[in-house]
């Protein structure tokens, strides 16, 4: 088992989680952290600006990334 932390870029929940959580192994982690993103995305749409970026990370127990999830409002033009 590893241990893994989740971190926000912006918004309500941005930052790094002060507590870790344990999982199996990479797959495991990067399933959660899906199911996770999953959840949160439709309010995080919703309130993402033009031009903004959110993103979730998953960290080692070392705290450098290993997944990251980004979600981009990008104006074209």
């Amino acid at each position: 088992m590893s241990l893994y932390f989740f971190r926000i870029s912006s918004g309500r929940y941005s930052g790094a989680a002060d507590h870790p959580y344990e999982f199996e192994d990479r797959a495991a982690a990067w399933t959660e952290m899906t199911e996770v993103c999953a959840n949160l995305l439709g309010s995080i749409a919703r309130g993402l600006k033009r031009d903004a970026e959110w993103r979730m990370e998953l960290l080692d127990e070392d705290r450098k990334p290993v997944f990251r999830i980004s979600l981009v409002g990008e104006t074209m033009g």
